[in-house]
């Protein structure tokens, strides 16, 4: 049997691939943590200008860049869906060179294209959702946006938020909730916020997230890049597109409150406990006593 099979032809080890993959990514991870577990303290201080500083220190350097990149054309699920670009499996020396476009110094010129509408069944229904597929580049820089962003948020979203946060779960969210009931009955309310992608006033969030002017430009040019969807261009006036890398960081960021105004918003005078609020993304679990 063994001198049936074919023999095994070793194929020349590709040059730029090898030159991709030697990279330290350990040493490049490492770095960029550093300065995000700084830009998380910054926050927790309250100190606005060294929060800023260090974003902008992180989103020049090349490990983070490279990281992005990486994320987006190896790591992510959609790192072989197009958008209208038609860029799709990214080379090792396209990666190389990729990095090196999304530094922030070019955003000023580069204007970003619409986001391909793709409609994807809802599971265990007949009705479709829309999925915005923004194009590659563009998907990287969200992902470098979205390394400076999320340390700052981390520090100040509420303690019952559980979606599209680093560490935490749907599972965190039940734990949440059982431990929250189990001591006594309660009545338990559950919501979902309709189309909250969809429906994101996109003024109210630009103020809410405060950042400096070149990463605030840059959200908004995606935010109103609009939609190509079978050909038909339309523009974006609300909602950010499902299928952006930094969309559900912005939709945490849009949702940030709810649980803050219903406990300290509900009446003191009322002899009921206050309640409380579970939010996992746009689903929410409102508890009260029983």
């Amino acid at each position: 049997m063994k001198e049936r099979k074919a023999p095994k032809v070793k194929l020349p080890l590709d040059p730029e691939s090898e030159a991709w993959n030697k990279l330290p990514w350990r040493k490049l991870e490492k770095h960029c943590f550093r300065i995000q577990k700084r830009i998380y303290q910054a926050s927790q201080r309250g100190n606005t200008r060294a929060v800023q500083k260090l974003q902008k220190l992180l989103m020049k350097s090349e490990a983070a860049r490279l990281l992005a990149v990486r994320r987006v054309t190896q790591e992510n699920q959609g790192k072989k869906t197009a958008g209208i670009d038609g860029v799709k499996a990214v080379k090792p020396q396209e990666r190389l060179v990729m990095a090196s476009q999304i530094h922030p110094k070019h955003w000023k010129q580069q204007t970003p294209q619409p986001v391909r509408r793709v409609w994807i069944p809802k599971p265990g229904k007949t009705e479709q959702r829309p999925l915005g597929i923004p194009p590659m580049v563009e998907r990287c820089k969200q992902a470098l946006a979205k390394m400076a962003l999320e340390p700052e948020w981390e520090a100040r979203f509420e303690a019952n938020s559980y979606g599209f946060r680093p560490a935490r779960s749907c599972h965190d969210a039940r734990e949440a909730i059982f431990n929250a009931i189990r001591s006594k009955p309660k009545y338990v309310y559950d919501a979902d916020v309709k189309g909250a992608f969809d429906n994101i006033n996109q003024e109210v969030l630009l103020n809410k997230l405060q950042t400096y002017p070149l990463l605030r430009q840059a959200i908004k040019a995606w935010l109103k890049a609009g939609v190509m969807d079978d050909g038909i261009f339309s523009p974006t006036k609300v909602g950010t597109p499902q299928g952006g890398v930094i969309s559900p960081l912005l939709m945490n960021v849009a949702l940030h409150g709810m649980e803050h105004l219903i406990v300290e918003g509900y009446s003191k005078s009322h002899s009921v406990e206050k309640p409380l609020l579970i939010r996992y993304a746009d689903d929410v679990r409102h508890l009260t006593g029983g």
